[in-house]
């Protein structure tokens, strides 16, 4: 079988990327000819006549691009030679598809980066390095095209590779191979150019066979993140996954992590039979003796070289949502097999991808590079990016649509992950709840300004305290005198609000408190993030419903009246967004029942989940 190389080209719009592609596939002779008699015919319905075929069209598959002339998703080419088999993506160039580029760039070996020769080394040129190098591409070829239209004047190829070598320097890359080509004609690309005699190096494709992109498996400690717990009956009990790293073999001793006992490889199962050994790259079930708790996201790794283990990372991002990087706001971490909740604690800084310089940053934007501090909610077995790309590579899902919202990778973890420990107290929220004979709960009201939430959440608190309840009430106004008094009213200041509000929260049920947080709280994830802190039963979430022009034509405050004119931005429900809870554990609608009737309604909600003890 073939060797794989993956590679991505890049580079900025029109430098000739599809086109590359197109003539790699047809001198390769991976183009069948009715495939390319319906190109020549599309090649003169797109304006190409009196041209030579545009080869760039075996690639531009969407109907948007032929009639651009650019590319904007990524397109996945392979194609073979007798030394070798290929995948190619290539990416798009506008930089509003750099999230697209990332993709690409994710699982390559080899970063191809094409320069025009007529304009030379672009922003999109040093973005696009970049952004390879963060993802692990090791190797990088500068392609310099269209060399045919400057007449293959050296000095022209020698300017760029100079200018590049400026970029390549400062982003880290010790090395890259340079190489003037022609797209349109193949020269350099898949043959030798007569017109560059003074080139003495390789062409794009005899460089691309040749490249050594293999790493070796010897010296490396073995690593296998577990996809999957195969247990087929009660006898046999196998841990499936690809080996990340290293090799394993039968009687190998080795420990799972995040918190697994040592164990030994009593056998390595493969979809033929079994087999002694296994290398980086294989798919296996393991079987282990003295047998040992293990689940989906664990890594079983060498007993006398364990995976790290951290709830707290430097990492950099490349932000692919269109709603911007919140500070606080929780979002589901994919990290190789695992999936936990994690959130960004704080922006570094934001990369200037043109020249490099740190910029600070309150958020990310779409396409936006920065250097981040996570934080997951309990401890994960990795690995940094640069020792592993497998268990250092990650995603961030908005819990909210599922969409990907950045890729990142893992620097390292911070020093306070393995310095701060949760301490074992003696006196347990069970306890306290028992000494003041209440079971302790947060009741969490959400709503719109003026909906009713305050006048809602006092009645409670002075019924519930009438009936011998120890309650605390958080009001949303009253927090921003405190604890809050430093946040404003952007997404980011409302996020990190109820972030702290939360965790305030938390402390109170764990003292044994009945908590009641009356908050406006427009965005669902938080609300979400806020329930993920409480176990089961603890959290009854309240939507306190008016329509707009309810709260609107009470306005207690004269919020809305301002808000309307202009002098309040960020306003809820005007000029910022509520997203109103789907599923809540009790909706009270203040435009039919009156604040005394929401409140009974409640206080007999939260008696049947908390009788008197």
């Amino acid at each position: 079988m073939r060797p794989t190389l993956r590679f991505v080209l890049c580079g900025s719009v029109d430098d000739g990327k599809s086109t590359v592609i197109g003539r790699l596939l047809y001198d390769c002779r991976q183009v069948f000819s009715d495939q390319m008699s319906r190109i020549e015919r599309e090649s003169a319905r797109y304006g190409t006549q009196g041209r030579e075929t545009d080869l760039a069209l075996l690639v531009d598959g969407l109907r948007d691009e032929r009639e651009q002339g650019i590319t904007i998703d990524v397109a996945y080419k392979s194609f073979e030679t007798p030394r070798r088999r290929f995948v190619v993506a290539d990416a798009p160039g506008h930089e509003q598809y750099t999230r697209n580029m990332a993709t690409g760039a994710s699982t390559a070996d080899l970063a191809v980066v094409l320069v025009d020769a007529r304009k030379g080394i672009l922003p999109q040129t040093a973005r696009h390095t970049r952004i390879a190098v963060l993802f692990g591409v090791r190797h990088l070829v500068l392609a310099v095209n269209k060399m045919d239209l400057v007449l293959w004047d050296r000095g022209v190829f020698e300017s760029i590779k100079a200018r590049y070598h400026g970029v390549a320097d400062e982003i880290g890359v010790t090395g890259f191979q340079a190489i003037p080509v022609s797209a349109l004609t193949g020269d350099n690309l898949t043959r030798r150019s007569v017109s560059a005699p003074w080139y003495a190096g390789p062409t794009l494709l005899a460089c691309l066979e040749t490249v050594d992109v293999e790493e070796p498996a010897v010296g490396q400690p073995f690593r296998m993140p577990v996809q999957y717990v195969n247990r087929p009956d009660s006898d046999f009990r196998g841990y499936c996954g690809r080996v990340a790293a290293g090799e394993v073999a039968v009687g190998d001793a080795v420990r799972v992590s995040p918190a697994g006992p040592e164990s030994r490889v009593e056998s390595i199962v493969v979809w033929d039979g079994t087999c002694e050994r296994a290398v980086k790259g294989e798919s296996v079930a393991l079987t282990l003796f003295p047998d040992v708790d293990v689940t989906r996201g664990d890594v079983v790794a060498a007993a006398d070289a364990p995976v790290g283990v951290a709830d707290q990372f430097q990492a950099r991002l490349v932000w692919m949502h269109d709603d911007p990087l919140a500070v606080g706001r929780p979002y589901v971490m994919k990290l190789h097999a695992r999936e936990i909740g994690a959130s960004v604690t704080r922006i570094k800084h934001r990369l200037d991808v043109s020249n490099g310089s740190r910029l600070a940053a309150s958020t990310l934007h779409l396409n936006d590079l920065g250097t981040v501090n996570l934080a997951t909610d309990r401890p994960v077995p990795f690995a940094p990016f640069e020792e592993s790309r497998k268990l250092g590579g990650f995603i961030l899902i908005d819990r909210a649509t599922n969409a990907t919202a950045a890729a990142g990778t893992i620097r390292f973890p911070l020093m306070r992950a393995a310095n701060v420990k949760w301490q074992n107290l003696d006196i347990s929220k069970d306890i306290r709840s028992r000494l003041k004979l209440q079971q302790a709960q947060c009741v969490w009201l959400t709503g719109l300004s003026a909906s009713g939430k305050s006048t809602i959440a006092n009645l409670l608190d002075r019924r519930l305290t009438i009936e011998g309840r120890h309650t605390y009430l958080l009001d949303g106004d009253n927090v921003r005198h405190g604890l809050c008094r430093d946040l404003g009213f952007t997404e980011a200041d409302r996020v990190e609000n109820i972030r702290r509000v939360a965790e305030v929260a938390r402390l109170m049920v764990d003292a044994g408190l009945i908590v009641i947080v009356s908050f406006i709280s427009p965005f669902r994830s938080e609300r979400d993030y806020a329930r993920s802190l409480f176990e089961s039963g603890e959290f009854i979430e309240v939507f306190v419903d008016a329509s707009l022009e309810a709260c609107a034509a009470r306005d207690p405050k004269g919020l809305y009246a301002k808000a309307f004119r202009g002098e309040i931005k960020n306003f809820t429900g005007i000029d910022s967004p509520y997203q109103p809870p789907v599923h809540p554990d009790l909706q009270l609608d203040t435009e039919e029942l009156s604040p005394e009737e929401c409140a009974d309604l409640l206080a007999e909600r939260i008696e049947q989940e908390l009788p008197l003890k």
